[in-house]
């Protein structure tokens, strides 16, 4: 079976492909390369013996892994974003006839799909089980924060203020020692170490200011989330408290229990004076 890699990268591709090769001597470029000497039999994609199931491609992409050595034999020269954008541009003229095999094909592996994960899941222990739950969920909760990462760039939302290394990487990332991205990390992160305090004031300066530029920034574009009701995405506390009657339910309270405290007083005073008059009195008789 197709990598995942590959998959997903023939999704991202196909969500790309729709806008592109809207002019009619592209198009037929494109749909002279698909001949029916191109077309070979679909193979039915099963997943691997060993190791949970891996959920089988549509239709689409078992056309992309069937047509890209073909597109890229025809156009040597082009990108394989090129070769992606072509192939979908194939698929999206060939008739319901044409696409029925490779979609048979998918039917085909969604239902061995389906047996193999049984057969699976059958041979797991309860904890294996478990681990899986936690697993999936961890996934989706990171494909829920990609989700909405890529939301929040698309508004526009500010970028958060850079600390004084960030600001010292950016500058001196060209000369770093290191062939790789994480040696050349590793080096300025010991160089950053071995600078005295006064050679980091001007970071530290820059990443003040920065500070002050991201605060800005996220104030107006809250309020701006605010105008087109996005207050889902708004801090808590520029929000406008709603909280008013449950501070006055326990204003009451708080002056209910002041109340009761000074009549607790009030009863303890006059108990000790009552207390000491009995005492007072026979101190007067025996005089």
């Amino acid at each position: 079976m197709a990598p995942f890699g590959l998959m997903t990268a023939g999704a991202s591709w196909l969500a790309k492909s729709f806008s592109v090769f809207s002019s009619t001597s592209t198009l037929a470029r494109c749909t002279s390369v698909l001949q029916a000497t191109y077309i070979t039999p679909v193979k039915c994609l099963t997943s691997q013996a060993s190791g949970p199931p891996k959920r089988p491609l549509n239709g689409y992409l078992r056309f992309v892994i069937q047509q890209q050595p073909v597109i890229t034999r025809h156009y040597p020269e082009i990108k394989s974003v090129d070769i992606i954008r072509k192939i979908a541009q194939q698929w999206r003229t060939l008739t319901a006839e044409q696409k029925k095999p490779f979609e048979e094909a998918s039917r085909q592996a969604r239902e061995q799909f389906k047996v193999d994960l049984q057969r699976y899941q059958a041979l797991l222990t309860p904890a294996q089980l478990q681990q899986q739950i936690q697993e999936r969920r961890q996934r989706l909760a990171k494909r829920r924060t990609i989700v909405k990462k890529r939301e929040l760039t698309s508004l526009g939302k500010p970028k958060r203020g850079r600390t004084p290394l960030n600001i010292y990487i950016s500058e001196h990332f060209e000369e770093a020692r290191g062939l790789t991205t994480q040696e050349k990390m590793k080096s300025m992160v010991q160089d950053w170490r071995s600078l005295t305090s006064h050679q980091k004031q001007i970071y530290t300066q820059l990443a003040e200011d920065d500070k002050i530029r991201y605060k800005n920034e996220i104030r107006s574009w809250e309020d701006h989330m605010v105008e087109i009701g996005r207050e889902d995405l708004v801090r808590e506390k520029i929000l406008p408290t709603k909280k008013k009657p449950a501070t006055k339910a326990k204003a009451k309270t708080i002056k209910k229990g002041t109340k009761k405290g000074t009549k607790k007083v009030a009863l303890k005073t006059v108990k000790k004076a009552t207390a000491k008059k009995p005492t007072t009195s026979r101190k007067l008789t025996k005089g």
